[in-house]
Order: C-alpha cells, then sequence, then structure tokens
C-alpha cells in the first residue's frame, strides 16, 4: 500500500515535529505502529493495509527519521523518556479519549516496552504486540542473571547474542557509522536487505534512509549503556503483550525472551519462521496475528492481570504458538491421516480448508475442527485429480480467505495386485489421484505463495512404499516414489523463495484406505475378502492417524525433507540407503493375505 494515501498531520512534542500518518475509520480502536532502526513509517505499510479495513491504523516517524524533525543537538536527544513523551503526544492527538494499541518492531519494540511498563502511560495503552526488540531492562536482568550465576548454558547464551549484538559496538563508534550511512553503506542498504533477507524493496526503504541510519545512531548511545548497568526493578508490563518471535533473526536470540513471563502479567507467546524485517516478509501473517490480538482484547478475552509480576499466562502453547491463524488446506481430509492432519491443525488454532470427494466426510471434519479451535473451518467437495476444479478452488480460496500458507497434499488411494494384473484404467486411475493430484496441488497452490512472496509450506503424503519395492504394490509404490522425488525437486526449487517442502511416508497406519483399495486380477467376492483381511492387519497393527498427524505438524516447524514416521518406514528407509539388496529380498515375498 502507497501511505500517500493516508491522511498526514504534524504533532509538536518537546520542541520535535513529529509527521504522524492515518488510516482507516478513526471511530474504531486505534493501533499505533512504531518504526525500528533504520527504518522510517514506511516499514509498516504493508501491515497497515491490511490493518486499515478493520481498525484505525496509526504511524509515526519517530523523532529524526523519515518527514519528522530531529532534536538538536543529537546527544541526549533520544533517550527512552523523550521517545515516551512522543508516543503520549501521539496517542493524545490521534485517541485522546480511549487507550490504544502498541505494535512496535526492532527499536519500535524496545521503546514500546518502556511505554508498556512506566506509570505515567497507564490507562494510554491498551496492549502491545512486540517483534525483534527486547526490553533493555529485561535484557540487562539476563545478563546479569547469566553472569552472577553462570552455567555452561548460560555462558553459551551470552556468548551467542554477544556475536549477534556486533552492530551494538560499531554504533557506538564516534563519526564512522554516520560516514558508512551517508556513504556507500545507505547506498548499498536495499541490496543487501533483498540478498539476505529477502526483502522486497519497492517503496521502501525511502530516500531518507542515509539521515535516518545517521541519526537513528544515538537509539543506541543514549540508552544501551545507561540502561544494560541500571536496568529498573519495576519492569513489569501493565497490559497484556503478545510476543512474535522471528526464528531467523540474525540479531536477537530467542532465549533473550525465556523470563519474559516473570515480568509480564498477560502474555501471549508467537513464534514465525523469517528473518528479521517480518513487517516486509510476512505482513499476512503479522497483521493476522495483531488483528486477532486486538480482537480478544477489545473483547475481554485477554484482560491483564491484577498483580504485577505474577504470570498469569493465557499464551498459546506448542503448536498454536507457531499456526494460530494460519490458513491451511488439507486434501483427502473426510477421514483417515488428512482428517486427523486436518483436526491437528484446528487444535494449533490454523484456519482450515479441507478438500475431499466425500461431502458427508467433509462436513464431519469441518464440524470437528471448529470444536476443536480452529477460527475458522471450511469443506470443499473437489477431486484433486480435475486440474480445472482444482484451479477454480484455488481462485477461489484466495479471493474469500487468502494464500495457503500450509498445503497437505493427502489424497490418495490404494491399489494391489501383479503388474501383469495392473490394467491400463488401473494405472490412470491411481496415478489421476495420487501423483497428479500432488502436482495440482503443488503447482496451483505453490505458485500461489511463491507470488505473494512471503513464504509457506506444501507437505505430500508419500509412503514407504516409496523408497520400500514390494511385488504387490507397483503402480502404488510407483506413484508414491515419483511424489517423493517431486517432492526432493522442489525443495531444491522453492528454497529460495523461502516455501518449504516435505515428503511425510507414513507406513502401515490404521485408516480406511484398506476398506476402499482396488486388488487388481480379482473378482468382487475375492477383492471383498482381499479387503477384509487387509484391514484386519492394519487393525492389528494399530497405528494411529493422530501420530502421523503430528509428525506432519513437526515437518512444518523443523522444515524436514523427508519423514518416515511408523518404525517401520524408518526402517525400510536405513535398508534403502545401507542395505537395498537385502530390501529387494524382501520385496519377493509374497504377503500374508
Amino acid at each position: 500500500m502507497d501511505l500517500r494515501e493516508a491522511r498526514e498531520r504534524r504533532v509538536r512534542t518537546g520542541g520535535i515535529d513529529l509527521c504522524v500518518a492515518e488510516l482507516g475509520d478513526r471511530s474504531r480502536p486505534t493501533i499505533v505502529l512504531v518504526h525500528g532502526y533504520p527504518d522510517s513509517k514506511e516499514v509498516w505499510s504493508e501491515v497497515a493495509g491490511r490493518l486499515a479495513d478493520r481498525w484505525h491504523v496509526v504511524l509515526y516517524d519517530v523523532r529524526g527519521h523519515g518527514r519528522s524533525t530531529a532534536p538538536r543537538p543529537l546527544r541526549g536527544g533520544f533517550t527512552l523518556e523523550k521517545l515516551t513523551d512522543d508516543f503520549l503526544a501521539v496517542a493524545h492527538e490521534v485517541s485522546p479519549d480511549r487507550p490504544v494499541h502498541v505494535v512496535g518492531h526492532d527499536w519500535g519494540s524496545v521503546q514500546a516496552w518502556e511505554f508498556a511498563t512506566v506509570e505515567r502511560t497507564q490507562g494510554r495503552i491498551a496492549s502491545f504486540t512486540s517483534m525483534s526488540g527486547p526490553s533493555l531492562d529485561h535484557f540487562g536482568h539476563w545478563i546479569k542473571g547469566r553472569v552472577s550465576r553462570p552455567s555452561p548454558r548460560g555462558v553459551g547464551q551470552l556468548l551467542g547474542q554477544g556475536a549477534k549484538s556486533w552492530y551494538v559496538y560499531a554504533l557506538h563508534t564516534p563519526v564512522l557509522p554516520e560516514m558508512a550511512w551517508r556513504g556507500p553503506l545507505g547506498r548499498q542498504w536495499p541490496g543487501i536487505l533483498r540478498r539476505m533477507e529477502k526483502v522486497p524493496t519497492k517503496g521502501y526503504p525511502t530516500s531518507s534512509l542515509p539521515q535516518d541510519a545517521a541519526h537513528g545512531a544515538w537509539l543506541y548511545r543514549d540508552n544501551i549503556r545507561a540502561r544494560l548497568r541500571r536496568p529498573r526493578e519495576d519492569a513489569h508490563a501493565h497490559v497484556p503483550v503478545q510476543l512474535i518471535t522471528p526464528t531467523g533473526d540474525a540479531f536477537l536470540s530467542p532465549s533473550l525472551y525465556d523470563e519474559l513471563d516473570s515480568w509480564v502479567p498477560r502474555l501471549v507467546r508467537r513464534t514465525i519462521p523469517a528473518k528479521h524485517w517480518v513487517p516486509r516478509t510476512r505482513p499476512d501473517q503479522l497483521s493476522r496475528w495483531i488483528s486477532d490480538f486486538v480482537t480478544d482484547v477489545e473483547s475481554g478475552s485477554v484482560a491483564a492481570a491484577d498483580t504485577p509480576g505474577r504470570s498469569t499466562t493465557a499464551a498459546p502453547h506448542g503448536h498454536a504458538q507457531r499456526f494460530g491463524g494460519q490458513l491451511v488446506l488439507v486434501t483427502g481430509a473426510a477421514s483417515g491421516i488428512g482428517r486427523a492432519t486436518a483436526l491437528s491443525f484446528a487444535k494449533a488454532r490454523a484456519r482450515v480448508v479441507v478438500v475431499d470427494r466425500d461431502a458427508e466426510g467433509l462436513a464431519s471434519t469441518v464440524e470437528s475442527a471448529l470444536a476443536a479451535g480452529a477460527p475458522g473451518a471450511w469443506g470443499e467437495v473437489t477431486d484433486v485429480a480435475d486440474e480445472q476444479a482444482m484451479e477454480k478452488l484455488a481462485a477461489r480460496i484466495a479471493a474469500e480467505h487468502g494464500v495457503v500458507d500450509v498445503l497437505v497434499n493427502n489424497a490418495g488411494i490404494g491399489l494391489a495386485g501383479s503388474f501383469l494384473d495392473t490394467t491400463g484404467e488401473d494405472w490412470r486411475r491411481v496415478l489421476d489421484t495420487n501423483l497428479w493430484g500432488v502436482i495440482h496441488g503443488c503447482r496451483i497452490f505453490g505458485r500461489q505463495m511463491a507470488e505473494r512472496g512471503q513464504g509457506g509450506h506444501i507437505v505430500n503424503i508419500a509412503s514407504a512404499a516409496a523408497y520400500q519395492p514390494s511385488r504387490m504394490l507397483s503402480a502404488y509404490g510407483a506413484s508414491k516414489a515419483a511424489v517423493l522425488m517431486l517432492s526432493e525437486c522442489l525443495r531444491a526449487e522453492l528454497a529460495e523463495r523461502a516455501i518449504g517442502v516435505t515428503a511425510v511416508c507414513p507406513g502401515f497406519v490404521n485408516t480406511a484406505i484398506t476398506g476402499s483399495a482396488h486388488f487388481a486380477g480379482t473378482d468382487a467376492e475375492e477383492e471383498a475378502r482381499l479387503r477384509s483381511r487387509t484391514a484386519e492387519l492394519y487393525a492389528r497393527r494399530n497405528y494411529p492417524a493422530e501420530k502421523v498427524a503430528h509428525a506432519v505438524l513437526e515437518a512444518v516447524v523443523h522444515n524436514r525433507a523427508v519423514v518416515p514416521v511408523t518404525p517401520e518406514a524408518r526402517g525400510a528407509r536405513l535398508l534403502h540407503r545401507v542395505s537395498p539388496r537385502l530390501l529387494r529380498g524382501v520385496a519377493r515375498l509374497r504377503p500374508p493375505l
């Protein structure tokens, strides 16, 4: 979004003119977005545009940045106390009668921690969302705790964060940072962001960057040493806080927030697989989390605790920190692994779209997903083998719900029997669903992910049969081996777009696929007997689909390439690598049917 569409005003405070921009309806609750270093308010343009449809959104250039004026002299003009004065002036101007919700990134978050913990701001802030910027007081206590009570883990954390903080030392150097930013570094910075962080640079950063960065060096010089030496003892948050931690942040360690519960009465934790500049690289996810958090605070479902310093954390746990609010699509979700996977994402607070040919089964999955905690769940009756139907499905979902964040290509059918008994029609049927269904999903939804430019993840459900040959599974095994290789190739291609690809190979799992599997070369009576016998063996094995679903979520969290799930799948994978001859010998054995 172009912030030139915003309403702009000047706010006078402490001899400084702040440039303030507003979007959305002023009668609605106000969200104030505070930028970091070396940015200006334009870093928030993509997030602000998404929030403005629902909220009154305010952005301002921090003093000395963008179109705000700088203090004279610069030294001593950027203390947290003066930054708090600026914020209060903006809040009074844009929302005089009700508290505002604050969102901060980088140094915007650092100063907003001050807003959220000092007494004079009480009643002016309703909530705080923090990303990539810790409280200097909390940071000071974090350092002191590890120095006064050293342990191998604590020393390792100190050394790790010390290495990540190289830029802090550099910015304390007199004159040189200013010369670098006004010289070659300022010219090269957009290219550095594009290469190192995959930050789209259209309209960002602005032409004021060299001056902004030179002025902003005083944020560090005026505050870092003073606060880390003498951190406040009363730095307890008096508002609910949402902490969003990018797992790939090159400047801050997640361990900085280990003791945050003791400082924040009401804390919601989120993690996102991204690097430091998440307002530019992941605006969709951030705007959803911010909007959901503000909604919860406004409705009273998240409220500050009565006793400062006493943790009453109501945070998402486990996978909910990672998937809350994300859009997940699962094919073949009317039963079995697909249904279990959809429900696991629902429990992780994801929005879930489930796809299958079975309308009745889909309706049951949707109902269960909503009951499990999904903020939204929708069923789509679609045959994944139908390319045109999948194209229409993808367009409809993007228009109504947004681009899918996680795609699980699970739909598949079973086919057993000898190769010579398998007809051409049998081959077409199994390949249309097991392989082409996956191809359609990857191509259509994967392209949407790539065009959005905010990453994503694709999970393709293959099988242990992809690498474990069997005399009775030539067609099925070939389809799943193709899915495995497709996944490996896509993983290599899409990595540069921050899209992960995983092949999951379940093994013998107790699902309904055995009841619908086709046995080539048999009549109806024999096929019914073989289905019953196979279902009996799978039931006796009794490996639940829920364990596969858990493996799927873990694979996305850790961006794993190939995930064999059951013990036999893992064993066959090992034999495939170290003793393929033995695996071929096993393939000659007749199944006990």
